[in-house]
């Protein structure tokens, strides 16, 4: 039986960490953690913030997730529709307000704020 969920993860290209941190961490408020010691020398970076948790680990043949994607809650969509070119809007999920962006290597993520 399912119980929770640790994290999510997103594959990304190598030496893309500096701009996956001024996404997650920047625009989108999660706070970085350190990947354990083993993990680390592999590339990526992981972020947590209050009940989620993404992991953007190094693919050597990347490419982006254009359909599977994490969703979001969040407490202002609009704001951060704001800050982050391309978003595009979409209200047709009942009992949300809901926006589509993609992060700084092409991931799809959905940000949804409760109506």
């Amino acid at each position: 039986m399912i119980i929770g969920l640790h994290h999510v993860q997103l594959a990304v290209p190598a030496g893309s960490e500096p701009l996956l941190r001024e996404f997650y961490a920047g625009v989108l408020g999660l706070r970085e953690v350190p990947k354990p010691p083993e993990l680390a020398a592999r590339g990526g970076v992981w972020f947590r913030g209050e009940g989620v948790e993404v992991h953007l680990g190094v693919e050597r043949d990347f490419r982006p997730a254009r359909k599977a994607h994490p969703a979001f809650l969040v407490d202002d969509v609009d704001a951060l529709a704001a800050a982050i070119p391309g978003a595009v809007p979409d209200d047709l999920l009942p009992g949300y307000r809901r926006v589509y962006v993609t992060d700084p290597v092409g991931n799809r993520i959905e940000l949804l704020q409760p109506r």
